[in-house]
């Protein structure tokens, strides 16, 4: 194995937390993204890949042979950024036909081993004692993060950090949520886990996503620990009736693609008070754009193109929002090298409005291109 990455991984191999290879080459090609991740078996360690197709995961697990060979014969040529993530560096690869340039630089993470000692002091501390976290895969059972879960840890430690900004000094008795897409549903227990635990306010958290497995798994483990507020349920959030009673928050972690407009219009035909969003694979516009306009120069090259075309999605969507009365911040969800989708939406509902919206349209009209969450929105204000 004589690449630049697979010498690198070889050299690292002890201290790695995670590799992802994105900004996929060729449009048709398979999986939109693949994440490397080491985890211990009864067999040593294993390298599992989640491989991700649209709203699909699909997982294999490899040797470290196989693992060498897969980033030679598939990921290198199928992707043309690459992150390594491992104790005590991050190393970013951009990947050309001839030649892959490497960009090293430090960082302060640490291995399980090390026990993630961090000056940073976490609303959910390594050692605390959150049952659901170990059924979910992301402490073990002495409550240590298990290290192929790092980034997942830092995420929802970091997503109810935000949440803590705007409730810390509330004195709501009780709140209801809806999570879009919840997944496997890390985001969703440690909400609930957040406001009845940590806030002692009552919270009725309601998950919905499209495997009927997940759901039934994450209402096993509520009901194990009895999380009697706390339920999943199976739903197409773009079509399916969602929820029918009155909710005062939505959050969205990574709902792929449309399913992230979809949430956030169902926040503004019910008039939810607080959004938390993070968008994910913002993969409409890209599809459909054409040239037609000021920012040409910016659909030349493939890899800018997908980044335009992210930024002009949450921009919208930032814009539409605002329009409709909600205070919106774009922020930072977490460091690039953790996740490239990295935004989130942070919203309040200050006063209600009914916006104008024609001059988004004129703009997505002339790159000839549409938007979901503006389609929806222009259909809502005509009705009304």
């Amino acid at each position: 194995m004589n690449s630049v990455i697979t010498k690198d991984i070889s050299a690292l191999s002890d201290k790695i937390i995670k590799l992802v290879f994105s900004e996929k080459k060729k449009p048709d090609s398979e999986f939109s993204k693949v994440s490397v991740k080491p985890f211990s078996s009864k067999n040593g360690v294993k390298w599992q890949l989640e491989q991700f197709r649209d709203a699909q995961v699909f997982h294999k697990n490899l040797s470290f042979e196989q693992f060498l060979s897969w980033v030679e014969e598939t990921g290198e040529k199928n992707f043309r950024q690459a992150v390594l993530t491992a104790q005590g560096t991050s190393i970013h690869y951009t990947i050309f036909p001839d030649k892959t340039k490497r960009r090293e630089s430090a960082n302060t993470l640490r291995t399980q081993k090390s026990g993630h000692n961090r000056e940073k002091a976490y609303l959910l501390r390594e050692g605390e004692n959150i049952p659901a976290l170990v059924d979910l895969g992301v402490f073990s059972k002495d409550f240590k993060i298990i290290r192929s879960k790092y980034d997942k840890y830092k995420q929802i430690n970091r997503f109810v950090e935000l949440i803590d900004d705007c409730f810390s000094k509330s004195s709501l008795d009780e709140i209801t949520i809806l999570d879009f897409g919840c997944g496997k549903s890390y985001l969703t227990f440690i909400v609930y886990y957040y406001f009845t635990k940590i806030r002692n306010i009552r919270a009725h958290v309601v998950g919905f996503d499209l495997k009927k497995d997940v759901v039934e798994n994450c209402n096993s483990i509520a009901k194990r620990y009895g999380y009697t507020d706390l339920e999943f349920f199976v739903n197409d959030v773009t079509s399916d009736r969602v929820f029918s009673g009155k909710a005062d928050m939505i959050i969205t972690l990574h709902a792929c693609d449309k399913a992230t407009d979809y949430a956030l219009f169902y926040a503004i035909e019910n008039k939810i008070k607080n959004i938390f969003s993070v968008p994910c694979c913002q993969h409409e516009i890209n599809s459909q754009i054409r040239k037609g306009g000021d920012f040409d120069i910016l659909l030349s090259h493939g890899l800018i193109r997908e980044r335009f075309c992210a930024l002009l999605t949450d921009s919208l969507r930032a814009e539409i929002l605002r329009r409709f009365g909600y205070e919106t911040d774009v922020i930072e969800f977490v460091d690039f090298e953790h996740s490239p989708k990295n935004l989130m939406l942070r919203c309040e509902l200050k006063k209600e409005k009914m916006p104008e919206l024609s001059d988004l349209s004129a703009l997505c009209e002339k790159y000839g291109t549409a938007q979901t969450l503006l389609r929806l929105s222009k259909d809502f204000i005509e009705k009304k």
